[in-house]
């Protein structure tokens, strides 16, 4: 079984995928007369058509025992889905790019920081949530209107991965 080596999460990485949500090296510039920094347009929401919404909610997520078989990816073909962490805590994210299908070969992990959140766009594989506190939880941004806007892919047995945040 292949093992998913952890990268760090940074901006150029992870750019197949989505959007890194943090203010290192992003662009800004100052609001409420000079006492507030704005890091304008971090990522942008995706949504395939006029009728969707953009929605924030929060998800609290448990931790999933460790090593991890990865057996499942997930994709939300219209809209994008961003994970912002609410309390500071590093996650996991992995990830593979647009398709049919997900390619194991092509699928990746990255290690955010805890001050990093990730906009996923529209169609790239990812697994769910992936804390590794005990529970956590994250602001969420993504699609809300008609149609199935969410496909999970399977992984037969050897195409399943491991991942290993203790290696």
């Amino acid at each position: 079984m292949r093992k998913l080596t952890i990268e760090p999460l940074t901006k150029a990485a992870f750019a197949p995928f989505g959007d890194v949500i943090e203010t290192n090296g992003s662009d800004h510039f100052m609001i409420n007369n000079g006492s507030t920094l704005r890091f304008h347009r971090l990522a942008e929401v995706e949504t395939a058509t006029p009728d969707d919404k953009a929605i924030i909610s929060i998800f609290r997520a448990d931790a999933l025992a460790m090593p991890l078989t990865v057996s499942m990816l997930e994709r939300h073909p219209l809209g994008s889905q961003a994970f912002i962490p609410l309390l500071g805590n590093p996650f996991l994210v992995v990830v593979a790019p647009p398709g049919d299908e997900p390619e194991p070969e092509l699928t990746r992990a990255f290690m955010t920081n805890g001050r990093q959140g990730v906009n996923y766009h529209r169609g790239v594989w990812h697994h769910p949530v992936l804390t590794i506190e005990k529970r956590d939880d994250f602001l969420v941004v993504d699609r809300s209107g008609s149609g199935n806007n969410c496909d999970e892919h399977f992984f037969e047995e050897s195409q399943r991965m491991i991942l290993d945040p203790h290696q």
